[in-house]
């Protein structure tokens, strides 16, 4: 399968921008003052390892759908040389 140049940037800007959020997501669940993610002791809550859960799923979808983007651009710079 061959993709077009606007579809491979596409994904990998979506690659890009997984981790971006995400990355900064994890910094403001570690750092919740408002009791959702860690409770009075100081240990994780549910609420914590569920969105820890969601924020690793999208870190290696974003990686993996990132590298198709970036393995599909470097096709189309083999084929254009």
């Amino acid at each position: 399968m061959k993709l077009s140049r606007s579809v491979s940037w596409f994904l990998l800007a979506f690659g890009v921008w997984s981790w971006f959020i995400w990355v900064t997501f994890i910094k403001n669940l570690w750092q919740d003052a408002s009791g959702l993610a860690f409770d009075d002791a100081g240990d994780p809550t549910g609420y914590f390892w569920v969105h820890l859960l969601l924020a690793v799923t999208s870190f290696v979808l974003g990686t993996i759908i990132g590298a198709i983007g970036l393995r599909g651009l470097r096709a189309l710079r083999r084929e254009r040389d």
